[in-house]
């Protein structure tokens, strides 16, 4: 079970969110949501102070991590974090 996030995904979020080197994002499980691993549920994202990180990576400075108490939604797969050039947007796919 890991995080594997593409280093043109990070890029995107430094841009998108105004981050900084040494910043968190949070990915977390949230109610609702369609077409995910865990029908009723989805993944959001949001800067944040890690507490309990289950697995993290770290790319272009920014720490991407779920705490460990979100790991069940991975189901021992691994989340992989994808810009698409085309749409100008991200891609979480669980695989």
């Amino acid at each position: 079970m890991r995080i594997s996030v593409e280093q043109s995904a990070a890029r995107w979020y430094i841009r998108e969110m105004d981050l900084s080197d040494g910043d968190h994002l949070r990915i977390f499980v949230r109610l609702g949501g369609s077409g995910s691993l865990q029908p009723g549920y989805s993944l959001g994202v949001m800067k944040d102070v890690p507490r309990n990180p289950g697995v993290k990576d770290i790319v272009e400075g920014i720490t991407f991590y779920m705490e460990a108490d979100n790991l069940w939604f991975l189901e021992d797969k691994e989340l992989f974090i994808r810009f698409l050039e085309h749409e100008d947007d991200i891609t979480m796919d669980v695989e």
